[in-house]
């Protein structure tokens, strides 16, 4: 069975697929479909923008189509940057531009007051069929980056449970407990219910 990966970002690839690699399923990305370019992200909700991303692809690919789409809510900034987190310094801003935009927001922002939360959505469409889950981590927005592994925001948040930040754990770690993580865990019953177990039963199976 192949699936489409609705994105060109490699890190969401590595997680994606270090998660559910033990599937029988054939994993391709956008790199696969050079054709479909990029994907503007116009939805207003996280689930909005996953199931554009997984929408399009499906239709112009025929083939069942995964997207996830994730946000950073950080409670002093009533949840902010929320599902603009990927371009909150700017549309072309880097992993570092938008940190650098966040510690200076939360600069005079006491510790007790820094509590955040990661959010992913994660749709999987299959022509009429359209599914989708969701993962949360709490955590606390660090004063200053720490780690080198991991993206976008994960330096600057700080899982209190673990005494690191994301980017200092190792892949295998960060998969157990974030937000992606739980949510791919979720999925993982979804594919294997639909296409590996019963790839010809088409009863809705809705978590």
């Amino acid at each position: 069975m192949d699936i489409i990966l609705a994105t060109h970002n490699l890190h969401k690839v590595e997680e994606i697929s270090s998660r559910l690699g033990d599937l029988p399923v054939t994993w391709m990305t956008l790199e696969d479909f050079p054709h479909i370019g990029e994907i503007e992200e116009t939805g207003s909700t996280l689930l909005d923008n996953s199931l554009l991303k997984a929408r399009t692809v499906n239709a112009i690919t025929g083939l069942p189509a995964l997207a996830d789409d994730t946000g950073l809510e950080v409670d002093a900034l009533d949840g902010a940057p929320g599902v603009y987190s990927a371009r909150w310094a700017g549309e072309d801003a880097s992993f570092e531009d938008n940190i650098n935009k966040l510690l200076i927001e939360m600069k005079s922002v006491e510790l007790e007051k820094r509590t955040a939360r990661f959010r992913t959505v994660i749709s999987l469409v299959d022509g009429p069929t359209e599914k989708w889950v969701e993962g949360c981590a709490e955590g606390i927005i660090a004063e200053k980056p720490k780690g080198n592994d991991g993206f976008g925001y994960d330096p600057v948040f700080f899982l209190p449970q673990t005494g690191k930040t994301f980017a200092e754990l190792s892949l295998e770690e960060k998969n157990r407990i974030s937000h992606r993580g739980t949510a791919l865990e979720k999925l993982r019953d979804v594919i294997k219910y639909r296409l590996v177990d019963q790839p010809q039963h088409q009863e809705d199976v809705s978590l």
